[in-house]
């Protein structure tokens, strides 16, 4: 079994169909799915998903594109929803200065602000960083919230920064783009990151894995994901699969 440990369901071109996703989800192996909120509507709709079907976990939070939408309301509502029994971190948060929806120094406040409600709650959170490793990197280092631990969704870092995130309470987390050919570095680097740090997730709907780029992502692909791991760590896929489904456990269920 798998666990898909960063999916939206709660996103318009996999709601329309989402039993029949969580079907074929099941179908192939995967156990769980940790259905992500970017803003509170999509928050909101994780939760209540969550809540109809025990397979499906919640997390709450505001990406940040959304930074400016972020205000003292906001952080007041995801706490009620953060009172939930399946919500298990505060997500997606973070950096990304690569489309710069939101001012670069409101990112920073943001992020730093739901890190502290993190703390707060005493979750873990869920980390988008694109284009942004040093100011993440320097954040994370600060004391205010050392201990909270979490995820770094959909890794793009180097190998020294998936050292020090260890060494600071995360974990990495795979998606489809360690399947592609030309992904050598991510690669490498998913060889070497040790064992009960790794996760696996989809992202879906976006970043479909090889061999299915270009289509709609959905949990179920997470296998593919997986797969290359085993290959990568020359081990068997039954291996990865309950290794990262141990280390989800340990991360977000206490160990449930």
């Amino acid at each position: 079994m798998l666990i898909d440990t960063h999916a939206h369901l709660n996103d318009p071109t996999l709601y329309a169909d989402y039993q029949g996703v969580i079907k074929r989800a099941n179908d192939a192996g995967v156990a769980e799915i940790i259905n992500v909120g970017f803003d509170y509507p999509s928050s909101v709709m994780a939760v209540r998903l969550a809540e109809k079907h025990d397979q499906l976990w919640a997390m709450v939070g505001v990406h940040p594109h959304d930074a400016d939408s972020y205000n003292d309301e906001i952080e007041n509502k995801l706490k009620k929803l953060a009172a939930s029994p399946k919500v298990v971190a505060i997500g997606e948060i973070g950096l990304d200065f690569y489309y710069d929806n939101s001012p670069r120094e409101l990112q920073r406040e943001v992020f730093r602000k739901q890190l502290a409600l993190a703390k707060e709650l005493n979750k873990p959170v869920s980390i988008h960083d694109r284009e942004a490793h040093g100011n993440l990197l320097q954040i994370l280092r600060e004391r205010d919230w050392q201990g909270i631990g979490g995820i770094l969704h959909c890794f793009s870092g180097s190998y020294e920064m998936a050292r020090e995130c260890i060494n600071l309470g995360f974990y990495v987390s795979f998606g489809g783009p360690l399947t592609f050919k030309n992904a050598v570095n991510l690669q490498d680097l998913a060889a070497k990151v040790p064992l009960e740090r790794i996760l696996v997730e989809t992202d879906c709907p976006y970043l479909s894995p090889h061999p299915l780029r270009g289509k709609v992502n959905e949990p179920a692909n997470v296998v593919y994901v997986a797969q290359k791991l085993a290959e990568l760590r020359q081990c068997s896929y039954e291996e990865i699969c309950r290794i990262t489904t141990e280390n989800t456990r340990r991360l977000l269920f206490n160990s449930r």
